[in-house]
């Protein structure tokens, strides 16, 4: 019997395939041990690379078994970059885990008995995402851009990943190309000196409009007339170059400073039918026509025939909002951000939308959360919140609000079925009935799953 120890190589069945896409098999000891590019039905030989008291790390040496769920040739990029950790596993299957997950949420959270539909898809795999972050690095060859290796800084070569539309990784190539030839250092995260950072793409929904935005450790990009007539030469689709400048020592993509060098300080998109105007920091979901599915589904939770209230607690740019606006008698979308605030009444405006007002307020803030719309329009009275938090969820002191006002009727829109579970079980202790959780894949291929649900504030309710 080999011993579980570093750089030990055993032979392993696959029994199960957690969200962060490892392999889960058991040692002979008892251990787990994950391992990275098995799935759920394969026997491989896994060499460790970690180990603990409970559990060890692995990864495939040799493939001795393939389960029928495995398949191969998804993305061309090396598999060391960790962004579609379901690159060996069936479509079909990953959608079955992904419920799954939500079901355990829920079960975890105590809530059993709530019902979890089938993952909702659009069913395209390759190509959805409409933004990509490329840390810039150098190597004998020159300049290149990819991602960051799971928990590193290690940045893995990617110019053809299988998530991104193709002509992002042809940017990026003639963006390291460009900018190799003139000399000009990529940045170094220890020392803090070199220049390109990273690469920041966005594009409108059917590629019409491009943003390039060069992130530098410094106020002026080398060469910058140069590189964005040849870029144009090369994509006559680029309609916006802006440089962002982020000259602290920080994990942090983005810095506060833009200067447009090309075009306009934005890219515009349509979603459900209204245009959204796209500056660099702007919130904006990443996969188009999955983001379409999921607000349908919750427009229709929103049970709205034209006439009530919304109020769209963590409205960002008003997307939410502004795509059920024609549901509702009025709109009324909050957001921290007073930058988001600004978007979302230019969105407003851009598509003559009269009934929607947004204003700045912090949703972790219970107490003052609608004190700037009351002091202005006395005490609302709204008829649906629509509640679209980030992955830590909500305040419970959020919920005990919007339960104490009886609002009837709660659209949860969520990125974490963990959060999602716990905070319904609050809602549910405060009287709310749950109704049917439906998952919507905005991320295929990935560990990540929205959900939406509807929460009805019971009759007995007191």
């Amino acid at each position: 019997m080999s011993e579980l120890t570093k750089g030990a190589e055993l032979v392993l069945e696959v029994t199960d395939l957690n969200n962060l896409g490892y392999g889960v098999a058991h040692a002979p000891d008892g251990r787990v041990a994950f391992l990275g590019g098995a799935v759920a039905g394969d026997t491989v030989r896994a060499q460790i690379i970690k180990v603990s008291k409970t559990f060890a790390v692995g990864k495939v040496a040799e493939l001795l078994e393939a389960s029928p769920d495995r398949v191969d040739g998804y993305c061309g990029a090396p598999a060391s970059c960790g962004g579609c950790v379901y690159r060996y596993l069936s479509y079909e299957k990953e959608l079955e885990l992904k419920r799954g997950f939500v079901t355990h949420a829920f079960r975890k959270a105590g809530l059993s008995f709530v019902n979890v539909e089938a993952v909702r898809t659009t069913g395209e795999q390759k190509g959805y995402r409409n933004k990509a972050e490329y840390p810039i690095t150098g190597g004998k060859n020159g300049l290149y851009g990819g991602f960051y290796a799971p928990k590193t800084h290690r940045v893995v070569p990617a110019f053809d990943c299988a998530l991104q539309p193709p002509v992002f990784g042809e940017i990026l190539r003639f963006f390291c190309e460009f900018y190799t030839e003139k000399r000009i250092e990529s940045y170094n995260e220890e020392t803090g000196k070199g220049l390109l950072r990273h690469l920041y793409l966005r594009q409108s929904y059917k590629g019409e409009q491009i943003m390039v935005c060069p992130v530098i450790n410094g106020k002026e990009l080398p060469h910058a007339l140069e590189f964005v007539g040849k870029l144009l030469e090369k994509f006559p689709q680029v309609t916006s170059v802006v440089v962002n400048e982020n000259r602290k020592q920080t994990n942090v993509v983005l810095g506060e400073k833009y200067h447009t060098v090309y075009g306009n300080p934005y890219i515009e998109d349509t979603l459900c039918g209204k245009t959204f105007r796209i500056a660099p920091a702007s919130f904006y979901q990443v996969n188009h026509d999955a983001a379409e599915l999921l607000y349908s589904l919750a427009a229709e939770r929103t049970e709205l025939d034209g006439k009530g209230l919304l109020l769209d607690l963590y409205c960002g740019a008003g997307t939410i909002g502004l795509s059920m606006a024609e549901r509702a008698g009025e709109v009324i979308g909050i957001e921290i951000v007073p930058a988001a605030v600004e978007c979302a009444n230019v969105n407003k405006r851009l598509n003559g939308i009269k009934n929607a007002h947004f204003y700045c307020g912090d949703a972790a803030n219970a107490e003052g959360l609608l004190a700037p719309v009351e002091q202005e329009r006395g005490t609302l009275h709204p008829d649906v919140v629509i509640l679209d938090p980030p992955r830590k969820g909500c305040d419970e002191a959020l919920l005990q609000f919007l339960a104490a006002r009886e609002i009837p009727r709660i659209v949860y829109v969520s990125c974490n079925p963990d959060t999602l579970a716990r905070d319904c079980a609050i809602l549910h202790a405060l009287g709310y009935e749950i109704g049917t959780v439906t998952p919507v894949d905005l991320f295929p291929r990935t560990g990540h799953v929205e959900s939406v649900v509807c929460l009805t504030r019971s009759d007995k309710a007191t």
